[in-house]
């Protein structure tokens, strides 16, 4: 059984287990309704929903990237809100190839939450397996608490600056996430500047999956990420995107392999590009 993937046949026979939690976290980038509508139409009995615009956020400041980590006092109090621990076993799913799901993976990591899982292949998999749908509106068990203290975020992160001054003489191998053309700089759909951090290296998160979606085999994303990364540790390899969301996709199937410690720039190129000073490339390393 992988500590960081179940199955739905897996998930099946758990669900009635009173102390699993499940969230729902469909999300489209476009349409930012359609995940709510989406859950309201059907979900996995007893999930509940976690809006990424709402709720997995901070606050936009126009120079912190479209989708920046939320406060994490705050988060960490909304997470208390469904009675989470610790140890709480979580899974998490979506509808988009896991890119939410690795996202919201991370943020619960971050604060402090071990027993997460992604719902391999997401909801599609759990309708391929018969899976059966709820309707019924879920709501969180326990009213927010402000609890004293700051909690210590557990998963690591780099800044625009810091990223900055190493450019010269790198000590992180930047690794980005989207796919090739807007890696290239040939199109950019989302963001007003196309292009890429200098030196990064480009692996899409398509290349983490199989054709029906599911995550590829630990060793065969450990093959590939060695033939990608050579002899650089996991531990200097700095993960963006266009916003930090699909990001934690290669994160995430790294630890997967077995490459555990990388790191997440948040902001990723929509924060990046909001400084005109700081240096962008184009085409094929």
């Amino acid at each position: 059984m992988s500590e960081l993937l179940i199955r739905a046949q897996e998930l099946q026979a758990l669900l009635h287990e009173p102390d699993i939690i499940i969230f729902d976290v469909r999300h489209d980038l476009h349409q930012h309704r359609l995940g709510r509508q989406q859950y309201l139409q059907a979900h996995i009995p007893g999930a509940y929903f976690l809006d990424n615009e709402a709720e997995l956020v901070g606050e936009k400041t126009g120079t912190n990237g479209r989708h920046p980590l939320p406060d994490l006092a705050v988060f960490s109090q909304l997470m208390q809100q469904y009675g989470l621990k610790p140890d709480t076993p979580i899974v998490v799913y979506d509808a988009s190839q896991a890119h939410m799901a690795a996202r919201t993976w991370w943020l619960l990591r971050w604060a402090g939450f071990e027993r997460v899982r992604i719902l391999d292949g997401g909801w599609q998999a759990w309708l391929a397996a018969g899976g059966v749908t709820d309707t019924q509106l879920a709501l969180p068990p326990v009213p927010r608490t402000r609890k004293p203290g700051m909690p210590e975020p557990k998963q690591p992160t780099v800044t625009a600056s810091q990223i900055l001054a190493q450019l010269a003489q790198p000590r992180w191998t930047l690794v980005d996430a989207r796919a090739e053309p807007r890696y290239r700089g040939e199109m950019e759909p989302i963001d007003p500047v196309a292009g890429h951090i200098p030196g990064a290296l480009n692996r899409p998160t398509a290349f983490n999956l199989q054709e029906d979606g599911c995550f590829k085999q630990p060793q065969q994303l450990r093959a590939e990420f060695e033939q990608l990364l050579g002899n650089i540790p996991a531990e200097q390899v700095v993960h963006y995107c266009g916003s930090g969301i699909t990001a934690c996709h290669n994160l995430f199937a790294m630890e997967l392999a077995g490459l555990s410690g990388s790191v997440l720039y948040p902001g990723s190129w929509s924060e990046w590009i909001t400084d005109a000073s700081r240096p962008r490339a184009t085409a094929q390393r």
